[in-house]
């Protein structure tokens, strides 16, 4: 009898998931199915062993159809539903099934940093030739638990990204792989400490060049808090996983735009889930993922042994592939591999040596090989082509500017300077050894010659051109604005009132004086009302400088999400432009620099596929060419959600360029103004070293609603000022915008490194 009970009792168990899978409707009559489960528990003693094993066996064939059913036609959502059972394997499962033994790090259960944040140094074992060989791996990934609430669901605040870091720069010490396990909804949004924006912009830099393989296996992938963990060499994805911009929730809620507190319509979730094409086979297609690892029915479970030793499988042949690729002497393993590629991994066919460490060349090969595969990430969500990629002629121009400025500035440039260095030190030497020769005559001088009188120092002060002698012409400070346009704010004949009047006693504000002469700023107490963009591409660089590039990249709807593309077409005529980074070529004070300007107008300065590209090849320029990189964010709303994972992936492929553009000695400012959220914060922006930001800006990773949604307080209303945001050191800077010009002109000359063409 007890045998027979616990098969009913594993029988109940799947009723209640697929009930949970189809969202508690009674498909496939499932309420009478577990109405009949419960009879039998309740009388199971009633009834003889042949004829109660009898009914089992007929429960038992009737759920197995109905789950066979049920697989056959999976809904997007219904997988998103699948990921969130509690009965889904989730990392510690891993650990313990897929891993020979493991320590955690950084804390255990309830008393870790962030328990949301697994971080674990583990060994695997596979037989070669009968002999075992052990290795050791650094896992880090999220924890969801089975009911423990106090993993936040895997929902990581920035303290538990933080640890992930920490421990992958311990892997990168100890020169071993990193396994990443990704089970999360999307990252905890708060600010405080390090950021959850500006942490995750840190962690996605970081892994850019980490000197060691990756391999990430995604589960549950939400957003930026998958990104955290999520730039690696190799990609796979679980079948009945999720890998989305943004939650089904959350995209019901700002495509049916439904007020706070109301509730999102069912149907339209289940609509946005399909449009979002958030499974891995959708990912596969698109190329955000390298892998599929198949489930059984309706999804692995924390008891699916099978599963666990496929997994095993898959790791170490990812693991085998990712080295392999860097090695000179590889063709035949690789073939080996390369063979098997549509088959499941086993552990049978892992028979072969392949040395998890690296040497230098091996390491540089893993990071060029990183770098392409990034690098060329959402190439096919955009229309268009780049300039520097367009033709042969442009391709020639593209190489020979790369060799010309690299002699200019690498070479000659360099060699000029350590010959003035030298000549420095000589100098300095040669003036000491003249001091000592000269020192007993100065002494005899001084003691019977009479003594000349000292010339006052001089103090070499900058005026601005402003304090000028009475009688002579005033100079021009060449670092005001150059005031050669007026917003059309000003043509309003009438007075506003400043939103800081009640502490400060503003005054009302004549509307043609703020937004002309005022440059929309409140004089009384600094208040920044917002301007159009146009204001800042006229006033704040030279007359006359601006030259755009790559005009023809233009925004696109790669996943034909419904109504999209009349949408984008509505945003291309109303701006003129055909997507929402503008990037030109500008001079400040005669400074050469490049711009990418995210702005209000296209799509709410929103990041898709189009707009990665052009800011991908506004770095390569910049690096090409040494100049300075300025990347002013007009407003960004953050990724794009209708391009689903294409959008999301701009996020480490920008931070990429980023990345490469810094390590060549480029200086890399960002300026944030009116509202920054997002994405975009949370990589290529939050990674900048110098980030600053306009009076009255607002700065962060999530938006006031999304906070109170996920976690239940009320943020105060300046938690994401430019003053709290420097405050938290996520800024180094607020300037304000009548200063803008100069700030940037004093950034220019003072912050990056000797490689900038004009040092």
């Amino acid at each position: 009898m007890n045998e027979l009970l616990k098969k009913l009792l594993k029988i109940e168990e799947r009723i209640n998931y697929l009930l949970q899978v189809k969202d508690y409707s009674n498909w496939g009559n499932l309420d009478g199915f577990k109405k009949n489960c419960d009879q039998l528990k309740l009388g199971i003693y009633d009834h003889t062993e042949e004829k109660l094993s009898a009914e089992i066996r007929k429960l038992n064939e009737s759920i197995s159809f109905l789950e066979e059913r049920a697989e056959e036609h999976l809904t997007p959502m219904e997988r998103v539903r699948i990921v969130r059972s509690i009965q889904r394997f989730s990392l510690k499962d891993i650990l313990e099934n897929v891993y020979e033994d493991y320590t955690e790090l950084g804390g255990e259960g309830d008393a870790n940093v962030d328990p949301a944040m697994i971080c674990a140094k583990a060994t695997i074992t596979r037989r070669i030739k009968n002999k075992p060989y052990t290795a050791s791996v650094m896992v880090i990934g999220q924890e969801t638990g089975h009911g423990e609430e106090f993993r936040n669901g895997g929902s990581c605040k920035p303290q538990g990204n933080e640890k992930a870091l920490r421990y992958m720069k311990v892997a990168e010490t100890e020169g071993i792989p990193i396994h990443f396990y990704i089970f999360t909804p999307g990252s905890y949004p708060v600010e405080e400490g390090s950021g959850a924006a500006q942490q995750i912009a840190r962690n996605i830099y970081a892994m850019t060049k980490l000197r060691v393989p990756m391999i990430s296996m995604i589960s549950e992938g939400g957003s930026g808090g998958a990104e955290a963990i999520g730039l690696s060499d190799y990609r796979m994805m679980a079948s009945h996983g999720y890998y989305s911009v943004i939650s089904p929730e959350g995209a019901a809620a700002i495509e049916g735009k439904i007020r706070e507190g109301s509730k999102v319509p069912k149907e339209l979730i289940e609509v946005c889930a399909d449009r979002l094409k958030l499974t891995a086979k959708d990912n596969l297609e698109r190329g955000t993922i390298d892998r599929i690892i198949y489930e059984p029915l309706l999804g692995a479970r924390r008891d699916d042994f099978a599963f666990f030793a496929k997994l095993r499988a898959e790791v170490l042949r990812a693991t085998d592939k990712i080295v392999l690729s860097t090695k000179s002497f590889s063709a035949l393993r690789t073939y080996e591999i390369r063979s098997k590629k549509h088959k499941p991994a086993t552990e049978e066919e892992l028979q072969m040596e392949v040395a998890w460490d690296l040497s230098k060349d091996e390491i540089k090969r893993l990071l060029d090989l990183r770098s392409k595969k990034y690098l060329a990430m959402g190439k096919n969500g955009f229309m268009g082509q780049a300039e520097a990629e367009e033709g042969l002629y442009n391709l020639a121009k593209v190489k020979t500017e790369k060799i010309y400025y690299t002699l200019r500035y690498d070479i000659m440039k360099n060699h000029k300077r350590q010959v003035s260095k030298v000549l420095k030190d000589v100098s300095g030497e040669g003036s000491v050894m003249l001091k000592r020769i000269t020192e007993p005559i100065t002494a005899f001088i001084d003691l019977f010659g009479k003594k000349r009188p000292e010339k006052p120092q001089r103090l070499l002060t900058y005026s601005g051109g402003t304090n000028q002698p009475e009688g002579k012409p005033r100079r021009v400070d060449p670092l005001e604005l150059t005031d050669t346009y007026t917003s059309p704010l000003a043509n309003a004949d009438r007075t506003v009132s400043c939103p800081n009047a009640d502490k400060y006693g503003c005054k009302d504000l004549w509307i043609p004086d703020l937004y002309g002469e005022f440059a929309g700023v409140c004089e009384t107490c600094g208040h920044h009302f917002p301007l159009e963009h146009q204001w800042y591409l006229k006033n704040i660089f030279d007359p006359n400088s601006i030259r755009q590039f790559n005009t023809d990249i233009s925004s696109g709807n790669p996943l034909n999400y419904t109504g999209f593309t009349e949408r984008l077409q509505l945003a291309k005529d109303k701006t003129g432009r055909r997507s929402g980074n503008m990037t030109f070529q500008a001079k400040i004070n005669g400074i050469k620099i490049i711009v990418a300007m995210l702005y209000s107008d296209f799509r709410n300065g929103t990041v898709g596929s189009a707009e990665g590209e052009k800011f991908v090849q506004a770095c390569a320029l910049a690096k090409r060419k040494k100049r300075p990189f300025l990347a002013y964010i007009h407003t960004t709303g953050g990724i794009r959600i209708q391009e689903g994972t294409l959008g999301v992936t701009q996020m480490p492929k920008c931070t990429m360029a980023v990345r490469e553009y810094i390590d060549e000695g480029g200086l890399y400012l960002v300026v944030y103004d009116n509202n920054s959220y997002a994405g975009p914060v949370a990589s290529f922006l939050g990674c900048s070293p110098y980030q600053f930001a306009i009076r009255s800006s607002r700065v962060g990773f999530a938006g006031p609603r999304v906070i109170r949604e996920t976690t239940g307080t009320d943020i105060p209303p300046d938690y994401h000022s430019a003053r709290n945001a420097l405050k938290r050191g996520h800024i180094q800077g607020i300037w304000d915008r009548r200063e803008f010009r100069r700030n940037l002109h004093k950034a220019l000359l003072t912050m990056g490194s000797p490689s900038l063409y004009y040092r």
